[in-house]
C-alpha cells in the first residue's frame, strides 16, 4: 500500500508556512505531487510543497515568511522563491512563473482551481489545464513529465478545457500537439479521451505552416524544453536562445547555470 504524500512530510512546518500566507491575505494554490495525486490517483513520495501565487505578491508572501523566522530567498528572480525550516532540511517552493519563463501565474489560474484538502486544511489546487501546460515543457535529460501529462489527460480529459488549453499553449503548440500524439501512442485504446476537434485544430494549424519558416531569425526553441541540453546549439551552433524573448540574459545565465551545478556527480 502507497503512502499517502503528506505523511512522509513535518505538518507542522508545512502547516505554518500555510497559515502565514493565508493570514497575509495572498491568494495561492497548490500543485506539485499533492494536485497529482487528486486528478490521478498517483501517489509518489513528496519531498516539498509547491505554493502557486502571483508574481506581484511573491516577495510580500517571502517577507511575511522571514519575519515568521523562516530562512527565505528569491531563488531565481524569473519564477521561483524559497522558504525552509530551521534546519533547512524541508522547503517550500513559491512559484509564480516556469523555468523557461512563459508559464507565468495569472489571475485567470484562480477562476478555475479546484477545492480540496492539504494536512487537513482547506485549500485550491491548480487546474489540470495549467499543471498540463507547465509540465508538458519539462523535457530535461534528469526530468521528463510527459508520463504525468499523458496520466492527467486520461483521468481528467471530461474535465479538462480544451479550448482553454489551447490558448494556453498559444504560439507552442505544437508542444500540446507532441503530447496529444504520444498520448494515443501510450494509450491506443484511450484515443476518444481527445476529442476530435482537438486534434483537426492541432493538424489543421500544422498544415497550414508546411513549408514555412516559423521565423526569420535564426533561433532555437530547445532551452525552453530543456536549459541543459541544448547548449551547444547556442553556445556553439550560432543559435539564438529562444528564452532571451521572455527572459533577461542574466536570468537565462543564473537558470542554466544551476542546471550546470545540478549535474555534477
Amino acid at each position: 500500500m502507497q503512502t499517502p504524500p503528506e505523511q512522509k512530510l513535518n505538518h507542522v512546518f508545512y502547516r505554518d508556512v500555510l497559515n502565514i500566507v493565508r493570514h497575509a491575505e495572498i491568494p495561492f494554490l497548490i500543485s506539485g505531487g499533492f494536485a497529482l495525486q487528486h486528478f490521478t490517483g498517483i501517489q509518489r513520495e513528496v519531498r516539498d510543497l509547491d505554493i502557486f501565487v502571483l508574481e506581484k505578491h511573491v516577495h510580500a508572501a517571502l517577507e511575511a515568511l522571514a519575519e515568521a523566522g523562516y530562512p527565505t530567498e528569491l531563488t531565481f528572480s524569473h519564477w521561483l522563491g524559497k522558504v525552509y525550516n530551521d534546519g533547512r532540511t524541508e522547503y517550500v517552493d513559491l512559484i509564480f512563473s516556469s523555468g523557461n519563463g512563459l508559464c507565468k501565474v495569472t489571475e485567470s489560474w484562480f477562476e478555475r482551481a479546484v477545492p480540496s484538502e492539504v494536512f487537513e486544511m482547506p485549500v485550491f489546487l491548480c487546474a489540470p489545464e495549467e499543471m498540463i501546460w507547465q509540465k508538458a515543457f519539462i523535457m530535461e535529460r534528469e526530468r521528463y513529465d510527459g508520463a504525468d501529462v499523458a496520466h492527467l489527460i486520461r483521468t481528467q480529459s471530461d474535465a479538462i478545457d480544451w479550448k482553454r488549453l489551447i490558448g494556453l499553449f498559444g504560439d507552442h503548440w505544437r508542444v500540446l500537439l507532441s503530447h496529444v500524439i504520444l498520448f494515443e501512442f501510450i494509450y491506443p485504446t484511450e484515443r476518444a479521451k481527445i476529442p476530435r476537434w482537438v486534434k483537426h485544430r492541432l493538424i489543421v494549424l500544422l498544415q497550414r505552416e508546411f513549408g514555412e519558416s516559423f521565423t526569420d531569425e535564426q533561433v532555437c526553441q530547445g532551452p525552453l524544453l530543456s536549459r541543459s541540453q541544448f547548449r551547444v546549439d547556442t553556445e556553439h551552433w550560432g543559435y539564438k536562445d529562444a528564452r532571451l524573448n521572455i527572459m533577461s540574459a542574466d536570468e537565462v545565465a543564473h537558470w542554466t547555470k544551476a542546471a550546470e551545478e545540478k549535474e555534477k556527480p
